[in-house]
């Protein structure tokens, strides 16, 4: 690990594998387990979630600012560089997301597939689409319940509902201190 990196729960990480300066690895909500000889490249996000914990197989590679979460990996794929994932998708073995691609929320990338630069994949099957095309990306992602999986909220509560429920989720850290690395001097 390098000395930046900070993990945060229930935390696995396969041998092998290496977690670069200032990536996050948070299991305070579901645990994060990364197979053997993985790369988590600097600034990317691996984030597991209630229902949704996060696995990553053998042999991925995470690009920098990625951000995984609440996703199952599958082994040999890759994550590039700004590549997103969002709680309840599955990325099979073999895959590529490319820079800036988007796998949406319930959605299911199949083996071997590949999503262009900054596309987006959505349905389970995912579908994938040029960033141009909102609507059609809409039309499958309203059904796939974002704001329940996401946030644990019913569709159609407000941002007031929404937020209140995060604030007081994050709140818990209000308290935290840090925790010094090696021995403590008496």
């Amino acid at each position: 690990m390098a000395p930046t990196a900070v993990l945060i729960g229930d935390v696995i990480v396969g041998a092998g594998s290496r977690v670069l300066h200032g990536a996050v690895l948070t299991a305070e909500d579901g645990q994060v387990s990364i197979g053997k000889d993985v790369v988590v490249m600097e600034n990317a996000v691996i984030k597991g979630r209630a229902g949704h914990s996060v696995t990553i197989g053998d042999s991925v590679l995470i690009g920098p600012h990625a951000h995984v979460n609440g996703t199952s990996v599958g082994r040999e794929s890759f994550i590039a560089t700004g590549a997103s994932t969002f709680p309840g998708s599955v990325v099979e073995a073999g895959c590529e997301l490319r820079i800036n691609a988007v796998l949406q929320v319930n959605s299911r990338l199949a083996a071997g597939s590949v999503v262009p630069i900054s596309w987006v994949a959505v349905g389970d099957p995912a579908q994938l689409f040029s960033p141009d095309r909102h609507d059609d990306i809409w039309a499958i992602q309203k059904t796939l319940n974002f704001t329940g999986t996401v946030y644990g909220t019913a569709t159609g509560v407000g941002m007031d509902g929404i937020m209140e429920k995060q604030s007081r989720f994050y709140g818990t850290h209000v308290a935290d201190v840090e925790i010094p690395d090696g021995p403590t001097a008496s």
